[in-house]
């Protein structure tokens, strides 16, 4: 037995396999969406996962106008942001947020769940969210994804 060791392999950027792969987002509810998406980036569904190391897939959102959320929420959830000047907050319904940038709901959702340092920055970087079912990401040959 001491001829055999076992060493915990750590991925790095050469050793990881990035994969494309395809969501719909129409209809889905946008929290769990978002998690599973946010998932998918870090790389956590992969035997080979490492903390510290871009190891995920590159995640393709379509439809994501058609996104729902329960209850009362896109009339209710508030998005704040702040314009830097004194009194300057400011409030954004999910419905006006929805129609002025339509898949600001799902990059604003994702986001969030990303870690907030320069390895979520690149993270998101492989997130590409479009409207409708069209998308010029053809050529990498995703997978599509069912939730």
């Amino acid at each position: 037995m001491n001829t055999l060791s076992y060493k915990t392999v750590s991925a790095n950027k050469a050793t990881v396999n990035k994969e494309w792969v395809i969501i719909d987002a129409e209809g889905k509810i946008l929290g769990r969406l978002a998690s599973v998406v946010a998932s998918m980036l870090r790389g956590k569904h992969k035997t080979n996962f490492t903390p510290h190391v871009d190891c995920g897939d590159n995640v393709i959102v379509i439809n994501a106008e058609k996104i729902a959320l329960t209850g009362e929420k896109m009339s209710d959830k508030l998005y704040v942001r702040h314009t830097g000047f004194p009194g300057g907050q400011r409030f954004t319904t999910a419905e006006a947020l929805l129609k002025k940038n339509p898949t600001g709901l799902v990059e604003k959702a994702v986001k969030g769940m990303l870690p907030k340092n320069r390895l979520g920055s690149a993270l998101y970087k492989n997130m590409h969210v479009y409207t409708g079912a069209a998308h010029p990401h053809e050529a990498q040959k995703p997978k599509q994804i069912e939730l």
